[in-house]
């Protein structure tokens, strides 16, 4: 399924997503919410499979695995992770994903079909209702009759399975050159775990980091600097000299923001690095096709303080 994405040119600010649901049961009666999910995470929907009960499973939320071609794939009730009572159906379907080259299965209700929207049709969720979703839902979707919530799910896997992404301390020699460059990041990410990570990470190898929800508080945060620079004669690089963004971000993702620093004759020599749980051998050209000067896997941010490094060494030298 996820080869349907492939064909989304890269910039164009479009994804598409696969909408699902869950019944829920309340004391007033049954109720359907509507979930989203990028079509690039989702590699097939399938009927309820026969399940083995995993000893010891870290949540009650995992329900056991099944064989899907010789690979043993966990399956989650989503529903019950969310802490909801999902009404008992005959036919539930399951979600197979693969990001962070990690393969999850979710069982949800029922599966409605494929939207393929621009990113500024999905609004950020604001405070209060990331505070009330324990920060699990990075965007929302407003049709007619129905909202639909654009779930984390890196954030759901990584409670699941805090050590999925192990993090490699940066080498004193990388810390050192660093700290003599006093390097300035400028961060996106809507995801409040992923961005809390990265922040970390970096913040951690002595760079200074301006962290953003999305691309286009970032695009925003990049033309006031500019303006900034110009009407100073200040050199660009005293206030960021490098972006680490996110695809996946409600209305601007990370490669129209990279097109755009690329396209931008006073932004373009900023290097660009993509970080994102979607970046495979497959999605890569499209990082590529944008102008992006590197890119990332989240399942490797022990990569991500020697990149930024290596780039930073090359601008200085170029």
């Amino acid at each position: 399924m996820s080869e349907t994405n492939i064909l989304l040119e890269s910039g164009t600010n479009e994804l598409e997503i696969v909408e699902f649901y869950l019944d829920e049961e309340r004391e007033n009666g049954d109720y359907r919410g509507f979930y989203g999910i990028n079509v690039a995470k989702v590699l097939e929907i399938i009927q309820l499979p026969a399940l083995t009960e995993m000893p010891e499973a870290s949540h009650d939320a995992v329900l056991g695995a099944f064989n899907l071609r010789d690979e043993i794939i966990p399956l989650i009730d989503l529903a019950g992770w969310l802490k909801k009572s999902r009404v008992q159906t005959d036919e539930p379907k399951v979600i197979v994903t693969e990001f962070n080259r990690t393969k999850s299965a979710f069982l949800v209700s029922g599966v409605t079909r494929i939207h393929r929207i621009n990113w500024n049709e999905i609004e950020a969720p604001s405070g209060y209702v990331s505070a009330l979703t324990l920060n699990s839902i990075t965007g929302v979707v407003k049709f007619t009759d129905r909202i639909i919530f654009i779930l984390d799910m890196e954030k759901i896997c990584m409670d699941l399975n805090p050590e999925a992404i192990p993090i490699e301390e940066p080498t004193e020699a990388i810390k050192q050159a660093i700290a003599q460059k006093e390097i300035k990041a400028l961060v996106a990410d809507d995801s409040t775990m992923a961005r809390k990570m990265i922040t970390g990470i970096l913040e951690k190898a002595g760079i200074k980091v301006h962290p953003v929800e999305n691309g286009e508080l970032a695009w925003q945060y990049l033309m006031a600097i500019k303006r900034k620079s110009l009407e100073r004669d200040i050199a660009l690089q005293d206030y960021v000299d490098i972006v680490v963004s996110d695809i996946e971000m409600p209305v601007m993702d990370g490669h129209t923001l990279t097109r755009q620093i690329k396209e931008d004759p006073v932004l373009k020599a900023i290097p660009v690095v993509l970080c994102s749980s979607i970046i495979t051998q497959t999605l890569r050209h499209k990082g590529v096709a944008v102008g992006a000067n590197d890119q990332v896997s989240k399942a490797d941010l022990g990569e991500l303080v020697p990149i930024v490094h290596t780039l930073i060494n090359k601008e200085a030298k170029d």
